[in-house]
């Protein structure tokens, strides 16, 4: 047993599929955890699932806008796993737009995802975690959770009320043996930054590779952050009780671990 949790702990990840998420929860399966990897599309799911220990995985198909969806996925890894003690929230959109031509319906779709997503989802679990006395909340937000970005307000906005949601909780719950702390990485190498640089490229006639070194240099280590060092980050606030409320910034400024590895999709 390692000092991240006993035996029959159990995770969930929402957005587990790829990228940060399946990150996170491919590390937590290292640590002896039992993880449910939860998202929107079985495929991707189900690949993660087959690199974690034998019946010590489950894929979840989940949509946390759906009320119905938490409540059956949240079931689902209970009777297969046992009680959620751990909740990673990481499903989460971001789409770019001059402020002015942020429609209703973006904004919108950005609070649905991002905020009332992790919402739902701390609902349906943190009963059950303070009835027993132990329990992790770790909720990725995003350095734009902390200070202003040009372009991005709805995704600004909602990642700075996944902060605020962050810091009122474990104030709540605070000497109950549950915590609840958030990850506030800078850009990162995921889909989501090689889907920027296409778009970058395509608009500006930038080569790919000039733009995702464009993208990094927003950083303040002028670097992508690597989703390696994300989940280790998750890692330690499973493990650490006294860690709670804490917003656990990585934006570059430390150099990556010699095992974390850039997947750029051209």
């Amino acid at each position: 047993m390692t000092a991240t949790a006993a035996p029959s702990r159990a995770a969930l990840v929402t957005g587990g599929g790829r990228g940060i998420g399946r990150a996170i929860a491919l590390a937590l399966a290292r640590e002896g955890l039992a993880v449910a990897v939860a998202g929107r599309g079985r495929a991707a799911l189900d690949d993660v699932v087959a690199q974690l220990p034998a019946r010590r995985g489950l894929a979840v198909v989940l949509d946390v806008t759906d009320p119905a969806s938490v409540a059956r996925s949240v079931d689902a890894v209970t009777s297969t796993l046992g009680a959620v003690d751990v909740l990673v929230n990481n499903a989460g959109i971001a789409e770019s737009a001059p402020f002015l031509k942020t429609e209703p319906t973006l904004w919108d779709r950005h609070f649905a995802v991002n905020v009332t997503g992790p919402y739902r989802m701390v609902r349906a679990v943190l009963g059950g975690m303070l009835e027993r006395g132990w329990g992790r909340v770790i909720n990725v937000a995003s350095l734009a959770g902390l200070q202003g970005a040009a372009y991005v307000t709805a995704y600004t906005a909602s990642k700075h009320a996944v902060v605020g949601l962050t810091r009122a909780l474990a104030v709540e719950v605070a000497g109950r043996g549950v915590t609840v702390n958030a990850l506030c990485p800078g850009f990162a190498a995921t889909d989501i930054v090689w889907q920027a640089a296409r778009n970058v490229a395509a608009r500006t006639g930038r080569s790919y590779d000039e733009a995702v070194e464009a993208i990094a240099r927003l950083n303040p280590g002028g670097r992508l952050v690597e989703p390696d060092e994300i989940a280790a980050a998750a890692v330690r606030l499973v493990g650490d009780p006294a860690a709670n409320g804490e917003c656990v910034i990585l934006d570059g400024t430390s150099p990556p671990s010699a095992s974390a590895v850039s997947r750029r999709n051209a």
